[in-house]
């Protein structure tokens, strides 16, 4: 495995270098990689198979210009943004046991990132799928992509940083709820890290430890997915 610490200047853009990842390692010309990424502007990210006119205050988003987009993976809507810590690791399914199955790969995944975060949360636990939470408010969700021969899980940590309010202002409740979220909205069931993201970025490499930095950066098919995908109207807001 190797590291890749990268934020490219779009949303767009950064949705589909995740992609691309996965898609390099599953052609042999990437291979296993942990990327982080920090988003420097808020941005909503709806999943795969999420309802934007469910899920999104459209018109909240419309007046202080936050662009809606979705990712390839399934999962919940999100809002990422400045303190939101965004990763992405890209495995090969026989890396451990286990790992050609959705729900357990999603947890064995979330394990290392909740092991990692132990100097800080050291009482979270994995509740759901594969949230991570703290006296049972959320603080971290993830979603997967799988090919034949790899998968990208990728997530979402909140740091102390993090504008927790833009959650409720930009999104609504969402359509399939966990049991523990018991049914809370927005503001009295998430919550943030009691680091920063540097914080957190240390403790994941130190967890993960990526052998030299990823690269070459698959650049010419992140403009690719994000023509075919990630850059249309069509895509982004297609339910």
């Amino acid at each position: 495995m190797t590291l890749l610490d990268l934020t490219l200047p779009t949303p767009a853009e950064n949705l589909a270098l995740d992609e691309a990842l996965l898609l390099a390692a599953e052609a042999d010309t990437g291979g296993e990689v942990l990327r982080l990424w920090e988003s420097p502007s808020p941005v909503v990210v709806v999943g795969a198979g999420g309802s934007v006119a469910v899920d999104v205050d459209a018109a909240a988003c419309g007046a202080d210009g936050v662009p809606v987009l979705r990712r390839a993976s399934g999962g919940g809507t999100v809002v990422v943004g400045p303190g939101c810590l965004c990763l992405a690791v890209v495995l090969r399914t026989d890396h451990a046991p286990g790992l050609d199955l959705i729900g357990p790969s999603a947890r064995w995944v979330m394990g290392r990132v909740l092991n990692a975060l132990r100097p800080v949360v050291p009482d979270a636990t994995i509740e759901g799928i594969s949230d991570l939470a703290v006296g049972g408010r959320k603080f971290s969700g993830s979603a997967q992509q799988r090919k034949r021969r790899h998968f990208l899980h990728h997530a979402t940590l909140l740091s102390r940083d993090f504008d927790l309010s833009l959650i409720p202002r930009y999104l609504r409740p969402p359509e399939r709820q966990p049991a523990y979220r018991a049914g809370r909205p927005h503001a009295a069931f998430v919550a943030a890290l009691p680091a920063d993201t540097a914080t957190l970025k240390r403790l994941l490499v130190e967890e993960w430890r990526p052998a030299g930095e990823y690269g070459p950066v698959p650049l010419d098919a992140v403009r690719e997915q994000q023509a075919e995908k990630y850059g249309r109207e069509e895509w982004n807001r297609r339910r």
